[in-house]
């Protein structure tokens, strides 16, 4: 029902107010990561909306279980009213109990295209999507500008439209995206092994479907992650970034793809689940990594362009949709929290009768992250995103 977080919001989604708060300068010791998961992560999944009948409803196969410590594979408690995802319970959830993760859900974009590319764009444009776009201004970039004396670096093979226009950065690619364990010599090994036993269709059959699957989503998901690093590769180069981060870089922005889960995305397992602990282990290295002294001036904020549909579809999946979830963390944020506007999940309350509405747009929660973070005054905040009106979460 979504009480205490409804009167939580109330007292703090107010319009940012600029009187007696604002520093005279923008200080620039804070780090910020921003973490993309490019191809629209199922923030329903993660976030889980424990008690809402209708997600359970709307979910008969991919729904999250209540909490409940004698399962594995149930939500673990965050609030009266959510649950996290059991692929983070090692590494996210021990943050959250030290106060140093928060989760916005109904966040995003205004954006209602639900073309991953479309707005994709709209979030490191950070523009207003009325006028004409600039394609040579990206947030990130216009951030560095305002801050002045920052070290900024993407993690990417090109770089990013986020950080495109003002001055040159360096970027560092860190991997692929990735494939099928099994490769197909070693598939054919395995189906050998049981050439005339009573699992050999069983086998054969497992491997062909794999392979369809992969290659029916393989090609979307490609270009919908933009050669985005793949949660393994994530996982893999995170503690490199936290180094890179803690001796030279303050301002870094890395992408991660492999979240357009139309088929067989999974519930407790399955697919979402082994990529989702492959970047709560990549965060929870990146933290390690940078050290305590470092990880309570940093920030990390992980963003993806829009959540999926609140009912899974006839494939076992979700389809595009609209609002998702935001995380913040780091050593000196107020974490421990579900913050923002909410609503109770209702049918009634979906937007357009399919999935969250964006009641936490991000230009907003962003401007009132980086007003906190770095005391930029109403006037720097406009130039890092035009027109938007920052609200204040408290975050840090």
């Amino acid at each position: 029902m979504l009480r205490r977080d409804l009167l939580r919001a109330a007292a703090l989604t107010l319009p940012l107010t600029v009187a007696g708060r604002l520093m005279a300068a923008p200080q620039t010791r804070s780090r910020l990561l921003v973490v993309f998961l490019r191809g629209a992560y199922d923030a329903t999944n993660v976030v889980v909306p424990v008690t809402s009948d209708f997600y359970y409803q709307s979910r008969p196969s991919l729904a999250i279980a209540k909490p409940d410590p004698a399962n594995p594979n149930a939500a673990v408690p965050l609030t009266a009213d959510w649950g996290l995802h059991p692929a983070l319970h090692d590494q996210i959830h021990p943050l959250w109990l030290k106060h140093q993760v928060a989760f916005v859900p109904f966040a995003g974009t205004d954006d209602m295209s639900r073309s991953h590319f479309e707005t994709q764009d709209t979030v490191e444009l950070g523009q207003p999507l009325t006028g004409t776009r600039n394609y040579n201004s990206g947030f990130m970039s216009r951030l560095a500008g305002q801050l002045g004396g920052t070290q900024p670096i993407a993690f990417t093979d090109q770089v990013p439209l986020i950080f495109r226009g003002g001055a040159a950065i360096p970027n560092i690619a860190i991997n692929t995206v990735g494939k099928p364990g099994v490769d197909d010599r070693e598939a054919k090994l395995i189906a050998s092994m049981y050439r005339g036993q009573a699992l050999a269709p069983a086998v054969t059959e497992g491997f062909a479907v794999r392979d369809e699957v992969y290659q029916s989503l393989s090609a979307e998901m490609t270009a919908a992650s933009r050669g985005a690093v793949s949660p393994k590769g994530f996982e893999l180069s995170a503690r490199r970034i936290g180094r890179l981060m803690q001796a030279q870089f303050n301002l870094g922005f890395v992408d991660v793809g492999g979240w357009d889960t139309h088929v067989n995305q999974g519930g407790a397992t399955g697919y979402l689940a082994g990529r989702l602990a492959e970047l709560g282990r990549g965060l929870a290295g990146f933290a390690d990594e940078i050290g305590p002294a470092a990880w309570n001036d940093t920030v990390v904020v992980v963003v993806s362009e829009f959540g999926r549909t609140f009912r899974e579809n006839g494939d076992k999946g979700t389809d595009h949709g609209h609002g998702g979830a935001f995380w913040v963390m780091g050593g000196g944020v107020r974490g421990g929290q579900v913050l923002g506007r909410q609503v109770e999940l209702t049918q009634a309350n979906l937007n357009q009768n399919r999935d969250y509405p964006v009641l936490n747009e991000y230009r907003a929660v962003l401007g009132g992250l980086f007003h906190r973070v770095y005391g930029l005054t109403a006037a720097q905040l406009d130039a890092v995103f035009p027109g938007a009106q920052p609200i204040d979460l408290t975050l840090v």
